[in-house]
C-alpha cells in the first residue's frame, strides 16, 4: 500500500471544479485510490458524491492512499494534482 498527505491547494477545498478534476483522474488510474481526513475517513476518489461529502476546504491536509502494481504513481498523481489550485485556469490541467 501506498500513502501520502497533501494539502488541499484549491482555495475552496474539493468542491465542484476540483472534485471534477480528481475524479476523472482517479478514473484513468489502473488501481483503486481513496482519500480522507485520515484513515478512518477514507473514500474512493472516482466517486464525486463520496468527495463533496468529505467537505474538505482549502489548506486542509488529506491521506492520499491506493494498494496494488501501480500504486505509488497513482498516489504521486493525485497528490500532484490536489496540491495546485485547480480552481485557477492557469494551474488546471487542460
Amino acid at each position: 500500500m501506498s500513502s501520502r498527505k497533501v494539502v488541499i491547494g484549491s482555495p475552496v477545498g474539493l468542491h465542484a471544479r476540483p472534485a471534477k478534476l480528481l475524479v476523472e483522474l482517479a478514473g484513468r488510474l489502473p488501481v483503486p485510490v481513496k482519500i480522507g481526513r485520515d484513515e478512518n475517513q477514507l473514500v474512493d476518489a472516482a466517486s464525486i458524491l463520496a468527495l463533496m461529502a468529505l467537505g474538505v476546504r482549502g489548506g486542509e491536509e488529506v491521506l492520499v492512499t491506493a494498494e496494488g502494481e501501480g500504486a505509488e504513481d497513482a498516489v504521486t498523481q493525485v497528490v500532484e494534482l490536489l496540491a495546485r489550485d485547480l480552481d485557477s485556469a492557469e494551474q488546471a490541467p487542460a
